[in-house]
């Protein structure tokens, strides 16, 4: 029997989801049926699928739950992230975002006075109110300098980048110029050598000129992501861009950043908790309309 299911569209800086209330956690989509949602000719069209459910009614989330403690706070809903391609991801900083805007607009959340703890299966992700819309906690993060060659169609010799891990695998390519970042052919998936176990999301970044004003770093980026293509945005690309840039950059760069993409404009930052170093991702999250789709 042919099911019917409710969704909500919604975005972040053009990175773009269907989103899914499956509280209870009885919906259970097929790679091929998120592919087809998430088709842009032949479904509602979208970047991934944001499964809302209760972290008590999915794997993922009790394993989340079992290895909670008192001060890591509770934890009730859980994002099952879904690619384009029906595959799991790990995360997504703009999706984490949407997610929480949902919540909150349905009802079943608040962050009045109080942040919000989202499963993911990157842990435990903390979302509080800021001037740019919302701001996820990404946690610690991981340079991994150890060298990646990035060939792009059409692009010439292969380019060094740096690996970055925000719960989510990225490298990061530098780029001279605008030209050559608005050049940039991410029709095809970039080529990584050698390639990570997992795939990789991969970004290009330009540093603005100057790099610096005021204390706060300044660059534009283009990402393709792994399971989807090129996106108008990718929040946690977004992240890991800002934290190569600062990595190559040296000590004296700031632990605040802009960061143009396509879709919009991000912050990011990079204070120290709890005595580590985490980045933090802030941006809006729009809600576009809700409808009902029957799944084949």
């Amino acid at each position: 029997m042919p099911q019917t299911i409710a969704f909500t569209k919604g975005h972040g800086t053009g990175n773009d989801f269907v989103i899914v209330p499956d509280p209870d956690g009885t919906l259970d989509l097929s790679d091929d049926q998120v592919a087809v949602l998430c088709d842009r000719r032949f479904g509602i069209g979208g970047d991934g699928i944001l499964r809302v459910v209760r972290a008590s009614a999915i794997d993922e989330g009790r394993e989340l739950l079992a290895a909670s403690t008192p001060s890591s706070g509770t934890v009730e809903w859980f994002m099952d992230y879904r690619n384009a391609d029906g595959s799991k991801a790990e995360m997504c900083g703009n999706g984490v975002r949407v997610f929480v805007r949902y919540l909150v607009d349905v009802g079943w959340a608040d962050l009045d006075g109080a942040p919000l703890n989202v499963g993911t299966r990157a842990g435990v992700k903390t979302v509080t109110r800021s001037d740019r819309g919302y701001e996820v906690d990404l946690g610690p993060f991981v340079v991994d300098d150890s060298g990646v060659l990035v060939r792009t169609r059409g692009g010439g010799a292969p380019r060094p980048g740096v690996g970055i891990d925000v719960g989510n695998p990225h490298v990061v390519v530098a780029l001279p110029d605008d030209a050559e970042l608005e050049g940039l052919d991410l029709a095809a998936q970039p080529l990584l050598q050698p390639e990570p176990p997992h795939g990789a999301n991969v970004e290009f970044v330009v540093p603005s000129d100057p790099l610096v004003h005021e204390g706060v770093g300044s660059i534009r980026m283009r990402v393709f992501e792994r399971g989807v293509g090129e996106t108008l945005s990718c929040g946690t690309g977004v992240a890991a861009a800002a934290l190569a840039v600062r990595h190559w950059a040296g000590p004296a760069a700031p632990d605040h950043w802009v960061v143009e993409v396509p879709g919009g404009t991000l912050g990011v930052r990079m204070p120290e908790v709890d005595g580590e170093r985490h980045v933090l991702l802030s941006g809006p999250a729009t809600l576009v309309y809700t409808g009902e789709v029957t799944l084949a």
